[in-house]
């Protein structure tokens, strides 16, 4: 395995599945913007993985890939709460935030100027789009694993996915 890349949306348990990996040795990033963040860790999560694992998946041939899932109803609300309070800062021209995470971002949830851009239907299509596009490129590959990391033995499925002999029973912590 070259690379693993956790491409599920934010709020879907990017900061519990990194955190998780640093027990097992892995060097983890949870958001990478440089080309030295990208050669150094072993697992990259968050931005920019979720809108550019195509591109991710041609640089780093042999990686693996896992795609994050959560119930809406308690993905919608949380994911709100973040784009509200990122929104000013994700504005393409004046916006603060770094380029990549800002492109990441309007790529997958469009542009935070867009008046229903905090909506529940919105943010629905945006995950579902999200959800196909993945599983299209994916299709009749082995090299990506679906997760939702609330369900009981969630990091053991993700440990086998790796090869990696689990030795307890622990779960994921919701961070």
């Amino acid at each position: 395995m070259n690379k693993l890349f956790i491409i599920g949306l934010p709020r879907t348990g990017t900061t519990s599945i990194s955190v998780s990996l640093l027990e097992y040795t892995y060097q983890v990033a949870h958001t990478a913007y440089t080309k030295r963040a990208f050669e150094l860790a072993d697992v990259i999560s968050d931005a920019p993985c979720f809108s550019d694992y195509r591109q991710l998946d041609q640089i780093f041939p042999d990686s693996k890939f896992v795609y994050l899932e959560r119930d809406l109803d308690n993905w919608l609300p949380s994911i709100q709460r973040l784009l509200n309070k990122m929104r000013l800062s994700l504005e393409p021209d004046t916006g603060h935030f770094n380029p990549v995470l800002k492109r990441s971002f309007n790529d997958v949830f469009g542009s935070p100027t867009e008046d229903d851009y905090l909506s529940p239907q919105h943010l629905e299509a945006c995950y579902r789009a999200h959800q196909v596009g993945v599983f299209e490129y994916f299709s009749a590959r082995d090299d990506l694993l679906t997760l939702d990391i609330s369900e009981q033995g969630s990091l053991t499925k993700l440990l086998e996915f790796l090869n990696i002999k689990a030795s307890d029973e622990r779960e994921f912590p919701m961070l």
